[in-house]
């Protein structure tokens, strides 16, 4: 492949880059991958691949002088050329990403949550990361979170999760009428009734690599409603704190259960305020 060729498939493989950065900005769909702080630099990289890309395919034929002198005019000394063909190389820059962006859902499967703490002891992580919770009372709950017409208080998912790690928000929730919303999974530990879901939003401190899972049981007096994997659910019901397999569980005793659309942030920002001022 000539000189010019190469370079013409190289420019076109940053190009592609830049596309995917950008499209992942302006549609988005970055929302779910990084924290807001972040998200700029994904913009600017993009703008960054865009210029670089149109500058080296507006330059392609151009010669160039490589900064030394040659042997003579039949010298096969040559900066551009590789051991690997550069369609190959080419492939390799653009079809792996394009056919991740094809093909991710945009989710974690339930495996992938499993590794990120989905089913594991809630103690250690609330206790940890209690300290961005500020006080909870009920007096707090009644003025902030005023109940619904059927008495249930909408709290987010995360406070009822960390409560776990702190015996005095135990105390202030336990029995407590609350409303929260999350995604649907599976409940695979101490479920011999099948009467038993599991609901769970991400923690994000920077990107979706760093994510955790915060996750609450969900029990119900008979079989469980209908959905799927990782569907948006709002439930109602009675908010418990039960010793299970060594450790405290947040377990919800389900009155309602109504399907629900995906928040703005899908993720918990470690920044966020968790009680509105």
């Amino acid at each position: 492949m000539s000189p010019r060729n190469r370079r013409i498939l190289f420019s076109l493989a940053v190009l592609v880059w830049a596309g995917i950065m950008l499209y992942f900005h302006g549609s988005g769909r970055i929302a779910r991958y990084l924290a807001p702080d972040f998200r700029p630099l994904v913009l600017l990289g993009g703008l960054g691949l865009a210029v670089l890309g149109l500058f080296n395919l507006l330059t392609a034929g151009q010669d160039a002088d490589c900064g030394h002198d040659h042997c003579g005019p039949d010298d096969g000394h040559d900066h551009e050329s590789s051991d690997l063909p550069p369609l190959v190389a080419f492939l390799l820059m653009v079809l792996p990403i394009s056919l991740s962006v094809a093909w991710t859902r945009d989710e974690f499967s339930a495996a992938s949550l499993s590794r990120k703490g989905l089913y594991d002891s809630p103690a250690e992580l609330s206790a940890t990361l209690l300290s961005n919770l500020p006080p909870l009372t009920r007096e707090l709950i009644a003025e902030r979170y005023p109940a619904t017409p059927d008495g249930y208080h909408p709290l987010s998912l995360i406070e009822l999760f960390f409560a776990t790690g702190d015996r005095e928000m135990q105390g202030v929730l336990e029995g407590l009428k609350v409303e929260t919303e999350g995604r649907w999974m599976e409940e695979r530990d101490n479920n011999p009734d099948g009467t038993r879901k599991r609901l769970y939003r991400l923690f994000l401190t920077c990107c979706i690599a760093d994510s955790r899972a915060i996750p609450i049981i969900l029990e119900y007096d008979k079989t469980p409603p209908e959905y799927g994997e990782n569907d948006w659910v709002k439930v109602a019901g009675t908010m418990h704190f039960q010793l299970e397999n060594g450790g405290i569980q947040p377990v919800l005793h389900v009155r309602r259960t109504l399907a629900a659309d995906p928040p703005y942030e899908e993720s918990f920002l470690r920044k966020n305020h968790l009680l509105p001022r």
